[in-house]
């Protein structure tokens, strides 16, 4: 008999309505993450070099054979500096027939004037004749466009002895060398290539992304690949308007910003982190995401706090975050970490606000 009642007494518990606190206790605990638009940010990635912001490719002004190269990659210049000099043999020996014809020339004027002063001086005495003296004048005049074209002759020698020696046209360090004594090179033929110590820019070859116009102005994280330096910041500069048909890519040009001049840094690889606004989603962590069949698919959260399982479609993945095209719309509250352990009318409630 005391075995029966216990049994009833049981059963008779076992029916009374469970406590809300105790119910409250048996929801789910997930993170809830209400939804929201947003411009969608594209990390795009590049690998490039560093490059001086301006650079001057060096040349003689006429052929020769090249006697002496005073400098070498990598090596700082002064303004003015020597680099290298051609042979100047054939230069030189103008130079001396011009010097020459200049003081033939200025000894003919010298000569000229005394016979001018001569004329007119016999004409004021009435010894002389009009005709002498007209003559006489004439000869001055042809003496003098001798000495100025003797003159003329002689700057122009001497400037073709000054072109037999590159001298650097300012401060910086050479980037490339492409000549050796002995050589023999070309009038305006590239022999030397300077770069200006006065800003720092990276190259990239970049995708031909349909928004890397966007990216103009915008900020660039800069990290070297091959040595040890700080994060450094740029911004983008320039990017060509026509593909490259070779490599299908798109020049891109970031200033370094705050670097002082440093040697080192030139030629050095460097990877860029450019964002990019392409387009507008409805963001959700990425925790979010689930699969209904073959379709991606998130948990949305009714007013009941009860879960449905929402088919949906992705525009862009990104850090930590999934944009999404369609399904769920901006202030839809979606279950983020713990999605995995529900299922349909699942009731659940905010882990964040429970003790």
């Amino acid at each position: 008999m005391t075995m029966r009642v216990r049994l009833l007494s049981w059963f008779l518990l076992a029916c009374l309505p469970v406590p809300p606190a105790a119910a409250q206790d048996d929801l789910l605990r997930v993170e809830m993450v209400s939804a929201e638009e947003r411009p969608v940010a594209l990390d795009l990635q590049l690998s490039g070099s560093i490059t001086a912001t301006d650079s001057v490719q060096m040349s003689f002004r006429q052929p020769g054979r090249v006697t002496g190269v005073l400098v070498d990659r990598g090596d700082r210049v002064r303004q003015g500096q020597e680099l290298a000099r051609l042979d100047s043999v054939q230069q030189d020996q103008a130079l001396r027939v011009a010097e020459a014809g200049l003081a033939a020339a200025q000894a003919g004027l010298s000569q000229a004037r005394q016979a001018s002063d001569r004329a007119e001086a016999l004409l004021s005495r009435g010894v002389g004749t009009r005709a002498a003296r007209d003559d006489a004048l004439r000869a001055l005049s042809e003496a003098q466009g001798t000495v100025e074209r003797a003159e003329s002759g002689l700057e122009q020698a001497r400037r073709a002895v000054q072109d037999t020696v590159l001298r650097a046209p300012e401060d910086g360090v050479v980037t490339s060398r492409d000549m050796a004594p002995g050589q023999v090179v070309g009038a305006a033929q590239v022999v030397l290539t300077l770069a200006a110590l006065d800003g720092l820019e990276a190259v990239f070859d970049a995708p031909d992304h349909p928004r890397l116009h966007s990216a103009m102005g915008q900020a660039v994280r800069l990290e070297t690949i091959d040595i040890d330096r700080p994060e450094m910041q740029g911004t983008v500069t320039e990017i060509s308007p026509l593909v490259d048909p070779a490599t299908g890519t798109v020049t891109l040009r970031v200033a370094i910003a705050d670097v002082p001049a440093d040697t080192a840094l030139l030629g050095a690889a460097v990877r860029g982190h450019v964002d990019l606004s392409v387009d507008r989603g409805i963001a959700v962590p990425w925790t979010a995401l689930m699969r209904d069949g073959d379709q991606p698919a998130v948990w949305r959260v009714d007013g009941d706090n009860r879960v449905s399982l929402v088919p949906v479609g992705i525009a862009h993945f990104s850090n930590g975050v999934v944009y999404l095209s369609k399904g769920i719309e901006a202030g839809d509250v979606v279950v983020g970490a713990g999605s995995q352990l529900l299922y349909p009318g699942r009731q659940v409630q905010r882990a964040e606000v429970l003790p």
